[in-house]
């Protein structure tokens, strides 16, 4: 099931990577939190859409027809409104699949954010845009001779969670989670009205209601 826009900007605007995390785990979904080395370019940008995933293979050579940037610039080129390419390495931080030119381009066909395992370039230009950027680490190199895009639209895995393309993800300054397609509509539904059970017992533990008395009455902690 494909969660229509209307819902992922409500998401965007209300949400954060925990309460998601509390939802998934209540529907028995515990391993949906990307590793935590996958971290933000900027602590303050919120990242949520559906995934366009991107499987690399490291190479370590270049030729003609080796053409490392075919499959990266098809998917690229494919990227919708809200979408979310996840280029998966493996964890690999020789291979860098992100840098300005490709946000540039992303951002032009309206996509919510990147998030790779890899590394990513190019940091100060892609804060200075403000788009959303998750990465495994920080380098200058390029992808050709090192990396490779062998496919993208599969499924895959980054570090153990499994993650699909329709399925959806949020990022924020705690890390990025993945929501599978089929649920995604239910988890976020279920989070937002979360979200208004927090915000009562925040008001209640602000005004010195101890933490006993509010947790018997809500359940949320």
């Amino acid at each position: 099931m494909t969660v229509d826009d209307a819902l992922l900007e409500f998401a965007r605007e209300k949400l954060y990577a925990a309460v998601i995390c509390d939802t998934l785990d209540a529907y028995g979904l515990d391993n949906q939190s990307l590793p935590p080395e996958v971290r933000p370019l900027d602590d303050g940008l919120v990242l949520c859409g559906r995934v366009r995933t991107g499987l690399y293979m490291p190479i370590f050579h270049d030729t003609p027809e080796m053409n490392v940037y075919e499959h990266e610039i098809a998917l690229v080129d494919d990227l919708r409104p809200g979408d979310v390419p996840v280029l998966v390495c493996g964890g690999n931080l020789r291979i860098t699949p992100w840098g300005e030119l490709l946000s540039t381009a992303a951002r032009a066909r309206g996509a919510a954010g990147c998030v790779t395992d890899g590394s990513v370039r190019d940091v100060r230009q892609i804060r200075d845009m403000g788009f959303a950027v998750f990465a495994g680490g920080f380098c200058p190199l390029d992808t050709k001779g090192r990396g490779k895009l062998m496919s993208y639209d599969v499924p895959a895995r980054v570090g153990s969670v499994a993650i699909e393309s329709g399925d959806v993800i949020f990022g924020d300054v705690d890390g990025a989670v993945v929501v599978p397609a089929a649920a995604a509509e239910e988890v976020l539904n279920k989070a937002i009205d979360k979200v208004e059970g927090e915000n009562a017992v925040r008001d209640e533990l602000a005004g010195g209601t101890p933490l006993a008395t509010v947790f018997k009455k809500y359940g949320i902690l």
